[in-house]
């Protein structure tokens, strides 16, 4: 298993370190300023919220005829797959989330060390969680049971409520879209996830398509207040030039499926100045940033990146989800920002308008620690060696501190009489400290080493979990 654990790793790093060779460097000023300055937040908030919450299922999946485990449909309308849509089509007359409070989400997101938000204003279903003049399958339509609620339009409260709390906001939306008549078109029962139909044989219904799509990302740029991110998913809509033949997923793509993201990337940063744009796996000048996702890449990556991963084990609300422990997501941090990346925490809210109480938990946990160790997450760079054994290695902006994190294999971390870093120097005539307590330890350097001392007494009287964070000045 581990030779597998290996292989994989190693497979997944190479293809990132390809992605790398195409990478395209923003050349508007703004864009880049904004780009450092999100490679400075480190944490964001991922939040998948749609109808499907309510039968606590995979986000739009279901509907997508795909012979995928992930996909598989259930309950009493699995076995015929247009009584099933119909029926999936349909949460929309019941979707009523009453508890809905996303100053609650905000608090709790800023009190964990997150700095940024994205939020699904769109999934591959069609379902618009924003109020669209494109179409009546949305939130805020009155077949909607929300839609009488005053804070119907949750896109823009939801964006509200957060940039009030300081955060960088992000649109995730989706490029294709399965209740489209114009992606998915009547005509022809879909057969994937792609258009089904080709669109060079029909092309005032792609024309269609595109202008519906560019109509809709102009709304949320144009009337949504200050957006950073246009986190643009559904990366099998692209010109079909850009596929990349040595992904598996990228070789079922048959058709090509521009939708001109010259033209709406001109438009939504005509409405956004500065405007981080994100086309998924679409390597080129529109991907600011590449986006792993449910992944670590295994070692440093020169480029901008962002893992985007589960608090639980699903993107969308499942009830029981088994969430990750407080110190599984703290030290995964911890490799990401030593890797130099970014971590973007996914949490589903529920049919209610709320999140699981083990998410608030997850977070005031995560908080606790970063109160203590947030600096030296927040604006790092990433340090050589990067890594050693269990210690994770970063430093401040302007290089004056260092960071090295002892990464604990229990909850508790105990540390021992000698701290013994391999293959890393701290600078001579360094001060070494360690978070949270302040007084000085005294250490060497010897043999490509550094050794520090940990009198008992700062054993018996420094608490800490999940990762220790020994401060360097010089």
């Amino acid at each position: 298993m581990k030779r597998i654990g290996y292989l994989l790793l190693l497979l997944v790093t190479t293809t990132l370190q390809a992605q790398h060779k195409k990478y395209v460097t923003p050349s508007d000023p703004l864009v880049q300023k904004k780009l450092s300055e999100w490679q400075d937040m480190k944490f964001g908030l991922f939040m998948h919220w749609g109808t499907y919450s309510q039968w606590g299922i995979v986000e739009s999946w279901s509907i997508c005829p795909e012979d995928e485990d992930w996909t598989k449909r259930r309950g009493p309308h699995a076995q015929n797959y247009f009584d099933y849509v119909k029926a999936y089509e349909n949460l929309q007359t019941s979707f009523n989330p009453e508890k809905f409070s996303p100053e609650k989400w905000a608090t709790a997101a800023k009190a964990a060390g997150m700095k940024y938000m994205i939020f699904t204003t769109k999934h591959h279903d069609g379902f618009s969680m924003f109020d669209t003049k494109e179409t009546g399958y949305k939130i805020t339509d009155s077949k909607t049971p929300f839609s009488a609620n005053p804070r119907s339009n949750v896109t823009k409260e939801i964006f509200n409520a957060f940039r009030k709390d300081s955060f960088s906001v992000g649109a995730y939306f989706s490029k294709p879209d399965w209740h489209n008549k114009d992606y998915w078109w009547p005509y022809f029962p879909p057969k994937d996830r792609n258009v089904n139909y080709e669109p060079v044989k029909y092309p005032e219904r792609w024309e269609a398509f595109k202008t519906f799509t560019y109509n809709q990302i102009r709304e949320l740029m144009s009337e949504y207040g200050k957006v950073d991110i246009l986190w643009l998913d559904g990366g099998w809509v692209r010109p079909l030039s850009t596929i990349d033949t040595t992904v598996e997923w990228q070789r079922g793509i048959k058709t090509d499926q521009d939708i001109d993201m010259k033209r709406i990337a001109g438009m939504a940063r005509s409405y956004q100045p500065g405007l981080l744009v994100v086309d998924r796996t679409v390597t080129g000048e529109y991907e600011n940033y590449t986006t792993p996702e449910q992944e670590v890449p295994h070692e440093l990556l020169p480029y901008p990146w962002e893992s985007c991963i589960t608090m639980g084990n699903s993107w969308s609300y499942v009830p029981n989800d088994k969430y990750k422990s407080a110190q599984q997501i703290v030290q995964m941090l911890i490799r990401i920002v030593a890797r130099g990346g970014n971590l973007l925490l996914n949490i589903g809210p529920g049919p209610d308008g709320d999140w699981d109480s083990m998410a608030y938990s997850r977070l005031q946990e995560i908080g606790g620690w970063m109160k203590t160790n947030g600096m030296a997450i927040h604006g790092s760079k990433p340090l050589l060696p990067y890594e050693s054994g269990d210690f994770y290695f970063t430093q401040s902006g302007d290089g004056k501190k260092q960071y090295v994190f002892l990464l604990s294999k229990q909850e508790d971390v105990k540390l021992p009489q000698e701290v013994v870093i391999n293959n890393f120097m701290a600078p001579a005539k360094s001060n070494i400290s360690l978070s949270g307590l302040g007084a000085k330890l005294k250490w060497k350097a010897e043999a490509g080493k550094t050794i520090i001392q940990v009198p008992s007494l700062v054993q018996s009287k420094w608490k800490g979990k999940y990762a220790a964070v020994f401060v360097i000045e010089h």
